[in-house]
């Protein structure tokens, strides 16, 4: 059921957006013209790195438009790599504040597994370093690419 409430269509500089809830599931739509109720859509899908998103979401609505389920989202992130992008941006965070990389490894990963020689070259500094690298990434846009395949969009 199409559940379409005051406030989740706006108006902005480069067209209409909606938030559409149908069963329970969030679809994000853009429209250059005012939506209608009772109009017909077409989904126009540019072929460019994003296209198998789009036709994706695009499947997405259609079927959940038409009573089926939606099915699961784009590629859910993994435990995994949730885990590792709360502790890039802890990382950062800790960086910003003034922390030392091994002041942020403690906290990270245990002050016992943290060598008291060979600092330096030690696995969990070199680990530590790359969090930081990969919470700046993401701060400085990065985090558009959490969806995509790899690190090039492919």
């Amino acid at each position: 059921m199409l559940d379409l409430t005051v406030g989740q269509i706006r108006r902005a500089a480069d067209g209409w957006h909606a938030v559409l809830r149908i069963g329970g599931v969030e679809h994000r739509v853009w429209s250059n013209e005012p939506p209608a109720i009772g109009a017909h859509y077409t989904a126009e899908l540019p072929f460019d790195g994003d296209f198998e998103k789009r036709a994706y979401a695009a499947r997405r609505l259609w079927r959940a438009t038409n009573g089926r389920t939606a099915g699961p989202a784009f590629r859910d992130l993994s435990k995994q790599r949730r885990e590792r992008l709360s502790e890039a941006m802890r990382a950062l965070d800790a960086q910003t504040t003034g922390s030392t990389y091994r002041a942020i490894a403690e906290t990270l990963f245990g002050k016992k597994r943290i060598p008291d020689r060979a600092w330096k070259t030690h696995d969990l500094r070199n680990r530590t370093v790359r969090l930081v690298q990969t919470g700046l990434a993401l701060v400085r846009g990065g985090y558009r690419q959490i969806l995509r395949r790899g690190r090039t969009g492919k």
